[in-house]
């Protein structure tokens, strides 16, 4: 399993975009733009939601780039030849090709809640918490973890996949522990995405996609299995489109989020596919509608508490 602590990402959302799932407002998003990275070649390639490229090197020169997350018009990339975490713009420029690097151990797994940055440390066994001004909040702000991967967070809840031991296990976006082992049996989970209530995981030894809940229950282990998944690592969904990235076959497979093969080589020829993430073209009025909700949301919650 060549380079194996540079391929196990996910991409996730900023918190206010997972509270928009979280409420079940995914129509009015749209794809329009795929960033993939290739960890052999150094590069994040844009591709139209039908797999046409748009600019196969958009950013090239990274050093065995992995896991990738979008906050706005910026893009932050982990690193996993030198240990740290690069940001650039969403039209390509560069921002800062080292933005931080301080506390990383073989670093995974990257999420965005508002301007706290997350990543996992594969090596390290651990959580470290930046903001995306490049600030170290804390190296250590979980710890414990068994060769933790992939990170999705859900309104205030932070899921992350322990590759180590095939379990999944929930924190707040606060660091606290909700269950540690919220999920297990896994067989080399890695990559995590979540629409809704559900929680879609890619497990790499057995090649195969499986559903859960958010709270820990099992839909199907093996939503998806063959159909041209070869080594998975990372997923993204677009409305009820989910798109995986095979690393070992070089292509972005299309599924719909029950299970369905849309294009199981969507897009093909990539040199070892890791981060995917989406960026989306909202209908007007959609997220202002989202912002609402999640807003009301978060209100209720606290008046309950």
């Amino acid at each position: 399993m060549e380079n194996l602590i540079s391929i196990v990402k996910t991409p996730v959302f900023t918190c206010a975009a997972s509270l928009v799932l979280a409420l079940g407002i995914t129509e009015g998003l749209h794809a329009q733009t795929l960033f993939i990275v290739s960890n052999g070649g150094g590069t994040i390639g844009t591709y139209t939601p039908s797999g046409t490229p748009l600019n196969a090197n958009l950013i090239s020169g990274l050093n065995y780039p992995g896991g990738l997350a979008i906050s706005g018009d910026n893009l932050f990339v982990v690193q996993g030849g030198n240990s740290s975490v690069g940001e650039y713009t969403t039209s390509g420029g560069t921002v800062n090709h080292s933005l931080f690097s301080a506390g990383l151990n073989g670093p995974e797994g990257i999420a965005i809640c508002g301007t706290n940055l997350f990543v996992a440390n594969y090596s390290g066994n651990s959580i470290a918490e930046y903001t995306t001004s490049g600030s170290t909040v804390t190296t250590s702000f979980i710890t414990g973890l068994n060769a933790p991967t992939g990170l999705a967070i859900s309104g205030t809840n932070l899921f992350v996949a322990n590759y180590g031991t095939g379990t999944i296990g929930e924190f707040t976006t606060g660091g606290a522990p909700i269950n540690r082992n919220l999920i297990s049996g896994l067989d080399g989970g890695f990559g995590l995405a979540i629409s809704g209530d559900d929680l879609f995981v890619a497990n790499w030894v057995s090649g195969t996609i499986g559903e859960y809940t958010t709270s820990g229950d099992t839909i199907n282990s093996a939503l998806i299995t063959g159909l041209g998944l070869d080594e998975p690592t990372y997923l993204a969904i677009s409305g009820t489109n989910l798109y995986v990235a095979n690393w070992n076959a070089g292509t972005i497979g299309e599924y719909t989020t029950s299970g369905d093969t849309v294009d199981a080589e969507l897009i093909s020829g990539l040199n070892k596919p890791e981060g995917i993430v989406i960026e989306p073209t909202p209908e007007p009025g959609t997220l202002a509608l989202a912002a609402v909700g999640a807003l009301s949301l978060l209100g209720y919650r606290r008046n309950k508490n």
